[in-house]
C-alpha cells in the first residue's frame, strides 16, 4: 500500500507541477516556473522511491498520472472529457490493473 501512496503523491506532484508551469506561461509570472520546477523535481524524486521494476512502476503510475490530470483539467481549468479520452482512458486504467494483478 506505500508504494501506491507514493505514486498517488507523485502524480500529484506532477499534474500540480505541470499546472503552475502553465500558469507561469500564461500569467508571465516567474513564480509559477519556480514553483512548478520544485513540484517536477518532488515528483521525479518520489516517483523513484518503491522498489519495483522501472517499466511496471511507471505503467501503473501513468493511470493514476492520467486519473488526476484529468480531474484537475475538469476542476481547475474547466475542461470536459470527450468520447474518445474517456475510452483511451479505460483503456490505461485496464493495463494499470493487469500490471498490478499480473507481477
Amino acid at each position: 500500500m506505500n508504494t501506491f501512496l507514493f505514486l498517488v503523491s507523485a502524480a500529484l506532484l506532477e499534474v500540480g507541477g505541470d499546472a503552475l508551469v502553465r500558469f507561469g506561461l500564461k500569467s508571465g509570472k516567474a513564480l509559477g516556473f519556480i514553483l512548478g520546477g520544485i513540484l517536477l523535481f518532488g515528483y521525479g524524486l518520489l516517483v523513484n522511491l518503491p522498489k519495483w521494476d522501472f517499466g511496471r512502476l511507471l505503467g501503473v503510475y501513468i493511470v493514476l498520472f492520467f486519473i488526476i490530470s484529468q480531474v484537475t483539467g475538469i476542476v481547475f481549468f474547466g475542461e470536459s472529457v470527450p468520447m474518445g479520452r474517456m475510452v483511451g482512458g479505460a483503456l490505461v486504467v485496464a493495463g494499470g490493473i493487469c500490471m498490478m494483478v499480473w507481477k
